[in-house]
């Protein structure tokens, strides 16, 4: 709002020297000129997912769309067996909010939403399940759906003929389940309106782009291995203002590999986590530029590119933005910086050696398109006077128009203070000052303050005058000459306005016709990202290159190391493993509590997986042959939601897994299974599932079990064979004390030392002496006796009880019964002592 004061005198006096000759509404502080105040450019709601899922005849369709990118991600049709193992990886994976499918469905199918509806237990909460009429997936009302859409990456210029030719490249429409279920998905967001619940009807949920993802080729893992083998661990975020929602990752796989410096190479790290692989190619391509990196010379480069990749920023919440007419002040600078910061990214691989992929892929695709996008941005958006006045304003000399009316609007105060003079000299005596103001929407007004006449508001009406309220104890009225100004200058600030938020639309327009380059963008940055940090975490761990070979079945790690135990021992022995070819395929590992059993079982687990997500591994050399699953059954995953004993959740949800789903290229790694039932039975469980693996012969998994029955040996209860070899911990006992050597050698335990545990652990010695003479009598099958010291002890505190009781005895007493005392106290002791 322009606000001038003409004072009373024949010369009025406007603004003293540096004071503002006009007063705007306050705007909020800028926190720097030109630089956008840093805001948490994810702060959008948490991602939701929300899945269409088909399966017929054996195929599942499968698409999906992602509220954190605004993407459809599609997989093509893909053979699943009756019990849908493939879609349940999806849905372990993903973790949707919603699942759609059709109301006509398959018995298998309806049988598997029925058992993920009724689930109560597990992690990842239980979807929504929504059925649609069938009539909804039609082949061809999913196709016309589909060419029907208002998707951003397509330009409007482009004619029917050509949108379908260009769809086409992107969506297999000869995978009938997949086009049936993105066109049942369309459907199912159209009528949702996911993400735009409050716009108008004719705005369309955002969609921009389409992206494929297959599932072939990648490695079964389930949560529980996950879990036992600290790849993720999720815990409370300490800060209290994170207590309700906030995790963090505590010390895992995950945690100490995360070095990535942009938001979206963190979440694809995380998918790479979720999906191993055994695509060699694939691999191989990951590790090249992890080897690059890791030279010496290439060090100040890959800090370089780090430090781009902090610019990174979400382009696909700003682009939904824009798809929606939503954006920011901040937007523009966010984008502005991301785009040069990839224009960076590409001229530094432009310099690097173009054999590998990934820098060819960014020196190529990071087209002139990104110049393009900065160069207008640059060029338009004035940063500055849009942070001061928190809207989209743009630079002098883009609209003739617009500079032209702003500075009329500049030049408002002096000419204002001019025609309050000229109306001051109008009015009454009385009145000793007034003001010309101009107020946004409403027009130029005449101000003058509130006298003290100036009672009722019939006091307020002035000749030639119309009043138009009462503000602040000052009068407000239209004058012939704000009615004249009105006309003649009109509402500049809106029209202003107006014309850039115009202008803002065009170049919205122009930024998401390139929407393509920019979603690649961020594709390849946050892999260079994913990369970049891996060969950090690789050069400070020292970690090594694995070797693939297709022809070799089972792993040969030499000195390998467990990742993260390492980083908390003061000191870490390293261990090699081999499980390759027909012999050993079954390890049975013995040896004393504590004396690293399980580390060694995590550490081959751990270095395996790191090797099949495309990392360096903490080993000498590894040489990792063809693995199609790793099974574990190392911790018991207790819950009383399960309803289910934690030796039933051994067998039912760990062990069973593994018997029913391993082959002769899965890594099966079992921890003291059986200890959690008898002795006995547990012993003949854990023999019956070895030697069930060991009849399979060839096609027996490889399987390290580490156990602390030494009986299994002992009993001969496996066969002898090439199948089976026996390692132990190496130790040696040192009097009373028991060294370990934390070593992996050949042999077999001869005890499992529990009183040296139990010592370190603080128990009383007479109980370890006792448990000792306890564990020796049953050894050599002896019956159990009281110890005869205790005896003799518990029986003179009997006797001594017992003659307190009778030298307390009143014989004088005339209450005294002397057959109720023998019956009460004397025969139950005695029967004691006896």
């Amino acid at each position: 709002m322009c606000s001038i004061e003409a004072i009373p005198g024949r010369t009025p006096q406007g603004p003293e020297p540096g004071a503002a000759s006009a007063s705007f509404p306050s705007l909020s502080p800028v926190p720097g000129r030109g630089e956008v105040e840093e805001e948490d450019d994810d702060e959008q709601e948490p991602a939701e997912i929300y899945l269409c899922a088909l399966w017929t005849s054996g195929y599942l369709g499968i698409a999906y769309y992602d509220t954190s990118d605004s993407t459809i991600h599609f997989m093509p049709d893909a053979p699943d067996h009756e019990n849908l193992k493939l879609l349940q990886r999806v849905l372990d994976e993903i973790n949707p909010r919603s699942v759609v499918t059709s109301a006509k469905q398959d018995e298998n199918m309806t049988q598997f939403l029925r058992k993920l509806a009724s689930q109560e237990h597990g992690e990842p909460k239980r979807p929504e399940i929504i059925f649609l009429p069938s009539v909804d997936f039609g082949l061809e009302i999913s196709k016309r759906r589909l060419l029907a859409g208002n998707y951003s990456f397509i330009p409007d210029s482009m004619t029917t003929t050509e949108k379908i030719l260009f769809l086409s490249s992107i969506i297999p429409f000869d995978c009938v389940l997949t086009v049936r279920a993105l066109g049942g998905l369309l459907k199912f967001l159209g009528r949702r309106r996911i993400g735009v619940e409050l716009e108008d009807y004719n705005v369309s949920v955002p969609i921009l782009g389409f992206k494929k993802f297959v599932l072939t080729h990648l490695v079964s893992i389930d949560q529980d291995t996950y879990s036992v083998l600290q790849i993720f661990k999720s815990e409370s975020h300490p800060s209290v203002y994170k207590v309700a929602s906030g995790l963090k990752e505590g010390l895992s796989l995950f945690g100490i590999l995360n070095r990535c410096h942009c938001k979206w190479g963190e979440k694809l790290l995380r998918l790479w986590f979720t999906r191993p692989t055994q695509d060699l190619g694939e691999l191989n391509s990951r590790l090249d530029v992890i080897q690059f990196f890791l030279l010496p010379q290439n060090l100040d480069m890959a800090q370089m590119l780090h430090r781009l990749l902090g610019h990174i920023k979400n382009v696909p919440l700003i682009l939904k933005r824009m798809k929606l007419s939503h954006t920011k002040v901040s937007d523009w600078q966010v984008l502005y910086k991301t785009v040069y910061s990839a224009l960076g990214l590409r001229d530094a691989c432009r310099s690097l050696p173009q054999s590998i992929q990934l820098f060819q892929d960014i020196a190529q695709e990071f087209s002139d398109d990104l110049h393009h996008i900065a160069s207008l941005i640059g060029k338009v958006v004035d940063f500055e006077g849009s942070l001061a006045e928190n809207r989209f304003t743009v630079l002098p000399n883009i609209d003739p128009e617009i500079d032209e009316k702003k500075r009329r609007l500049m030049g408002l105060p002096s000419f204002l203070t001019e025609v309050a003079r000229k109306e001051l000299e109008n009015l009454d005596s009385r009145i000793p000052s007034c003001s010309v103001i101009y107020i946004p929407l409403i027009g130029f007004l005449l101000c003058i303050p509130r006298l003290p006449f100036m009672v009722e508001a019939s006091d307020f009406e002035i000749e030639g005058l119309d009043f138009m309220f009462l503000s602040e104890e000052k009068l407000h009225y239209r004058s012939a000459r704000t009615k004249e100004l009105d006309a003649l200058l009109g509402d500049l600030h809106c029209d202003i306005r107006d014309q850039e938020t115009l202008l803002m639309y065009q170049l919205q327009c122009q930024v998401l016709a390139r929407a393509a380059v920019l979603t690649r963008v961020l594709d390849l940055a946050s892999r260079l990202d994913v990369l970049l940090a891996l060969a950090s975490a690789a050069r400070d761990y020292g970690y090594s290159r694995p070797r693939y070979s297709p022809q070799l079945l089972g792993v040969r790690i030499q000195n390998g190391r467990h990742p993260l135990m390492e980083l908390c021992a003061r000191t870490f022995v390293p261990n090699s493993a081999e499980c390759g070819g027909d012999k050993g395929r079954i390890k049975v590992i013995t040896g004393p509590n504590s004396s690293g059993k399980s580390i060694y079982l995590k550490q081959v687990g751990l270095i395996t997986f790191m090797a099949l997500v495309g990392s360096f591994v903490p080993a000498e050399e590894a040489e990792i042959g063809t693995v199609d699953a790793i099974f574990t059954r190392i911790h018991s995953c207790e819950s009383i939601s399960l309803g289910l004993s934690t030796f039933m959740i051994d067998l039912n949800q760990q062990v069973a897994k593994a018997v029913n789903n391993a082959t002769k290229q899965s890594l099966v790694l079992v921890d003291e299974f059986g200890k959690g039932t008898n002795t006995v039975d547990g012993l003949a469980l854990l023999a019956a599932v070895l030697r069930h693996w060991l009849a399979l012969g060839p096609m027996c998994p490889h399987i390290f079990v580490a156990t602390n029955f030494l009986s299994l040996v002992q009993l001969q209860l496996l066969p002898q064979g090439p199948l089976v070899q026996y390692l132990t911990m190496e130790t040696c006992e040192d009097g009373d004390d028991l060294v370990f050597f934390y070593q992996v050698c050949e042999g077999i335990a001869n005890a499992s030392h529990a009183s040296y545990t139990a010592a370190q652990a603080g128990l009383p010695d007479n109980l370890i002496a006792r448990g000792k003479e306890v564990s020796d009598l049953i050894r050599s099958g002896k019956p159990i006796k009281p110890v005869k010291e205790l005896l003799k002890e518990k029986q003179m505190e009997n006797c001594q009880t017992l003659v307190d009781k009778f030298l307390k005895l009143d014989l004088e007493d005339p209450n005294l019964d002397l057959d109720i005392f023998m019956s009460q106290e004397v025969l139950p002791a005695a029967t004691g002592i006896l």
